[in-house]
């Protein structure tokens, strides 16, 4: 047994250089892609700056996070797609003139990852990105992606207020996750995608920061109660950079829905209650309990855990943990990794570290131990490392990891 950890990020974000992304258009889209690209102005500081280019240079990437002490990692998207306002994540829904032009951008991107991923083969699992507007197509590029071996599955957007889409709780999206399910491809849900526009008085990002993973969150009662699961019992749900202290608690209350719920829709029509109306037609739908699916079907991407997190892995699961560096994100632990690690991990037993860090990933994603092993055993954190405690975070970190007082999130 190595006397290191294989540590495999399953929070990484990547992307083109805006101008990169031209030639996995379409030749038929380049004049509008040229007057997009002309017009365009990023709203993204990181995006701007020198240090921009860590989102699609491969080998200073690779370079970056081996000296972290990172092997491999789930690539999300970080870099505008042709023809959005914005990021993907945070683009508003298109009208019908845009529609087609977006899903041309997005397969751009997604061109764009496959031939990333295929630069550091086994060490990268793309996230591709969809629109669920049109779910033909959707199941059209998910098959694509197959093939291509983006191996990090679906990114699935959000159905904020307002955005005109049927909720996730919809039986409309059955081909989409009937297509993930059987090409064994995890369906991502990453903070940031669900959020409804909020405007721009001054207050909007405070807002914004607090209720953001709260409706990130809402993908899991949605396919719970919508019974997908039940549906498509090989569906793989993944929750990343949305915390994980919540997990336990946010369980016990659909638990505790969900038993009410299915009481009350077994009542004699006599004797029911005003509250039964709620549970018409949902039992046999939903299936099990929502802490059994969880515990059958659903995975969390949790971004620089927490000390404070720790303590709940094994309510939430140790076998469905998966550590994550957020790189290049300011808010990620780069180049604080082994920092962070020890700040959250030290006194907790090998095997669980060992699965957190990186068992857990490679198994949901399809990455190969045995490939990544002898570059872990050079530049892995040491076990013995790891388990030392850290008197006092690095002067120059950044990451929430180190924050006081965020033991106080209640989701």
């Amino acid at each position: 047994m190595t006397d290191r950890y294989t540590v495999i990020s399953a929070d990484c974000h990547a992307g083109a250089d805006l101008l990169d992304y031209k030639p996995y258009l379409a030749k038929r889209h380049h004049d509008d892609f040229d007057v997009w690209a002309a017009t365009y102005v990023n709203p993204y500081e990181d995006l701007l700056a020198d240090s921009a280019d860590r989102n699609w240079n491969s080998d200073r990437r690779l370079a970056e996070m081996e000296a972290d002490g990172i092997v491999a990692e789930v690539l999300f998207p970080n870099t505008i797609p042709p023809f959005f306002p914005s990021g993907s994540l945070m683009a508003p829904p298109p009208d019908a003139e845009d529609f087609a032009r977006r899903w041309a951008g997005l397969r751009a991107h997604n061109r764009w990852l496959a031939d990333f991923c295929a630069a550091a083969p086994g060490r990268r699992a793309g996230v591709f990105q969809i629109l669920l507007g049109d779910v033909e197509e959707a199941v059209k590029e998910i098959r694509w992606a197959a093939s291509a071996g983006l191996k990090g599955g679906l990114m699935l957007p959000g159905t904020p207020p307002g955005s005109g889409l049927p909720e996730l709780y919809s039986r409309t999206y059955d081909p989409i996750w009937a297509a993930c399910a059987e090409h064994g491809l995890p369906v991502n849900h990453h903070a940031g995608s669900a959020s409804p526009p909020l405007g721009e008085e001054p207050a909007a990002r405070a807002v914004f920061m607090v209720e953001t993973t709260w409706f990130s969150h809402r993908a899991l009662w949605h396919l719970v109660f919508g019974g997908a699961f039940r549906r498509h019992p090989d569906l793989r749900l993944v929750l990343t950079e949305q915390g994980s202290g919540w997990i336990p608690g946010v369980l016990d209350m659909l638990d505790y829905y969900h038993g009410r719920l299915v009481a009350t829709a077994a009542q004699a029509s006599e004797a029911a209650t005003a509250e039964a109306k709620f549970g018409a037609g949902l039992a046999a739908g939903m299936g099990e309990a929502p802490s059994r699916v969880w515990r059958e079907n659903c995975y969390v991407g949790a971004s620089f855990m927490r000390p404070h997190e720790v303590p709940l892995r094994d309510r939430i699961g140790v076998d469905k943990i998966m550590w994550g560096s957020d790189y290049p994100h300011d808010e990620g632990t780069h180049p604080y990794t082994r920092e962070a690690l020890r700040f959250a991990y030290a006194g907790v037993p090998r095997a669980e570290v060992a699965a957190m860090l990186g068992g857990n990933a490679a198994r949901l994603y399809g990455f190969d131990l045995a490939l990544l092993a002898p570059l872990a055993a050079k530049v892995g954190p040491t076990v013995a490392e790891i388990a030392e405690p850290l008197a006092r975070p690095p002067a120059g970190a950044t990451s929430p990891v180190f924050a006081r007082g965020a033991s106080v999130r209640v989701w």
